[in-house]
């Protein structure tokens, strides 16, 4: 990638030193990381690659609605709780 931004950092020994990042040390938002797996080329895939995405996709599914099931339940009693 592009470098994108400096940091100028102070060493112990006194001297100054340039950061440089890459853009692509930054955190992604989810959003993009969504749109850029969706816009993926799968006719590259093999079938084991393409057998190790759905896996890893769908341990995903299982992740977020776990999450989503948690803050429901979440949600719900701490309703309950101040509707009293």
């Amino acid at each position: 990638g592009m470098v994108i931004a400096g940091i100028l950092t102070q060493e112990p020994c006194g001297s100054t030193h340039l950061a440089m990042f890459d853009e692509s040390d930054l955190p992604r938002r989810k959003s993009d990381a969504l749109a850029e797996m969706a816009q993926s080329d799968l006719d590259k895939l093999s079938i084991a690659e393409l057998d190790d995405r759905i896996a890893a996709l769908e341990a995903e599914l299982v992740r977020s609605r776990a999450k989503r099931t948690g803050a429901a339940q979440f949600r719900a009693a701490a309703d309950s709780l101040f509707k009293k």
